[in-house]
């Protein structure tokens, strides 16, 4: 009887598992979200995994083994409790599939009224607050001047979150 189960997968490797398993005549499943996050300075949305290195698996192990599972190429191993692989309620399953989050901001990715710290440039070692995007690769700081709050417009690589 098909069952679900849970696999860790090597780091990196969770679409070449996936994609071998799937030859395998065993369904798959991986939520995915969109992620809004500043890489290489630019702000941008990627689709990264919900649970990263972790799989979703359904197959019968009567049909296949689990030690053919184990052996597929990217899988680590099945996430057990005991001695035996733990199942996932089919309930787990079905709001995966059609209750996925939508937009998620990553919590390293400044909001409005965070506090930064500007590690280079003019104002290297200033705290400054975040106010918005100012386009893909700079953002708009309000800064503290000689008792006097001035906007400037600054390079996303220039600062961090505190």
């Amino acid at each position: 009887m098909e069952s679900w189960y849970l696999l860790y997968c090597k780091r990196g490797q969770l679409l070449r598992a996936k994609e071998h398993l799937e030859r395998q005549s065993v369904h798959c499943l991986s939520p995915m979200i969109a992620l809004e996050k500043i890489v290489r300075g630019k702000r941008t949305t990627v689709s990264e995994p919900l649970f990263p290195n972790y799989l979703f698996i359904e197959f019968d192990p009567e049909s296949i083994h689990t030690t053919t599972i184990s052996a597929t190429r990217g899988v680590s191993h099945f996430v057990r409790f005991g001695a035996h692989p733990a199942t996932v309620p089919k309930a787990v399953i079905h709001a995966l599939q059609h209750e996925t989050p939508g937009n998620m901001v990553d919590p390293e990715t400044p909001q409005p009224g965070d506090a930064v710290l500007i590690t280079d440039g003019t104002f290297e070692g200033l705290q400054a607050i975040f106010t918005e995007p100012d386009g893909e690769a700079r953002s708009m700081l309000l800064l503290t001047l000689l008792n006097k709050q001035v906007m400037r417009s600054v390079d996303n690589k220039l600062f961090q979150k505190l």
